[in-house]
């Protein structure tokens, strides 16, 4: 199997370059479409509630994501705390929407570092997987730049709700090798209502479009274990809002239909759900099975598609000491 791209780019000196460029963006934030403009480095603070530090809410060999991304060992996942998303249902608000909880989890670059090499190292995962991390891109670029010397050498997945800057995810040309975004919604109006963000569609559209330019399709390994490439999440949501077709047709005309999605059924009315009678329930069997059929008509035969009761295995308590999924 060949080596990660950011190895190379460490050698030439590249690797850190990116670091120190993207790390002078913190001084006037642009990292993400909300273009918050405040001095990060100074702990100024924008809608993501983060100043110059990363913050680490929990780190663990995760099974439960998708099997060329789980395999055998696990996705060595580091959640980040904070969030550039504000999803009245977040499943992981305890540590996404808690910013005066989280600022005990910050570390430095180098102690990122080296939690990444204990997922490889010591808990063998497949994979570096990097939950929720648009606004800490400085950081982590930082972080695997000093991770490389020390070993580090297996693939970084960039697991992002899809509200990134386009000149950001540029940036990351030749660092992440599997770009994991979700597409969350067709419709700016509803992005806005239920994730606090704007103009979501042409943002996260324009982020996917490039990470599909640099990575292509999934490329897995002799053992099913994902090496390069683009996997697109889509959640159900309840009453339509998701607008999967939109999404879904989007994928297929503007990306391809050879593209690799992950149909997620695993919705529950979490955090403020409740508040909003039309997401206080989970999705049913006709909104469940309308999707599935959509892929078939539109040609779309690569990836997955979670069980109906998939909500079951997805709950997360970040309180729970070690694995935030396991009892």
């Amino acid at each position: 199997m060949s080596e990660p791209a950011y190895r190379s780019l460490y050698r030439s000196g590249e690797l850190s370059r990116r670091a120190a460029a993207l790390e002078a963006r913190l001084a006037a934030c642009d990292l993400c479409p909300h273009q918050c403009k405040v001095n990060r480095l100074q702990g100024e603070i924008g809608f993501c509630n983060s100043g110059a530090l990363p913050v680490v809410a929990s780190v663990c060999a995760h099974s439960g994501e998708e099997p060329p991304l789980s395999g055998a060992r696990g996705s060595g996942t580091i959640f980040f705390g904070n969030c550039n998303m504000r999803c009245v249902y977040c499943q992981n608000c305890q540590i996404s929407q808690s910013p005066a909880e989280m600022k005990n989890k910050e570390m430095t670059p180098a102690q990122l570092a080296r939690q990444m090499l204990s997922l490889q190292d010591d808990l063998h995962c497949h994979n570096i997987n990097l939950v929720s991390p648009s606004h800490f891109v400085p950081q982590i670029v930082r972080a695997v730049a000093e991770a490389v010397p020390l070993g580090l050498k297996i693939p970084l997945v960039y697991n992002t709700g899809g509200y990134d800057a386009l000149a950001t995810v540029k940036m990351l040309d030749g660092v992440i090798d599997i770009y994991l975004p979700d597409l969350r919604y067709a419709d700016n109006s509803l992005a806005l209502k239920y994730s606090g963000v704007k103009n979501y569609v042409p943002a996260s559209r324009a982020a996917i479009k490039e990470m599909y330019r640099q990575l292509g399709n999934l490329t897995l390994d002799e053992n099913g274990i994902a090496v390069k490439g683009l996997i697109v999440r889509h959640l159900i949501l309840p009453d339509g809002i998701a607008e999967s077709a939109a999404s879904l047709n989007w994928l297929a005309k503007e990306i391809t239909p050879e593209v690799f999605v992950s149909i997620m059924a695993q919705y529950y009315p979490a955090h403020n759900a409740a508040k909003y009678p039309e997401l206080n329930r989970r999705i049913n069997t006709a909104e469940y099975e309308f999707v599935p059929r959509l892929l078939d008509k539109l040609g779309m035969e690569n990836g997955w598609v979670q069980e109906l009761d998939a909500a079951d295995n997805y709950q997360p308590d970040f309180t729970r000491p070690g694995h935030p999924f396991q009892p």
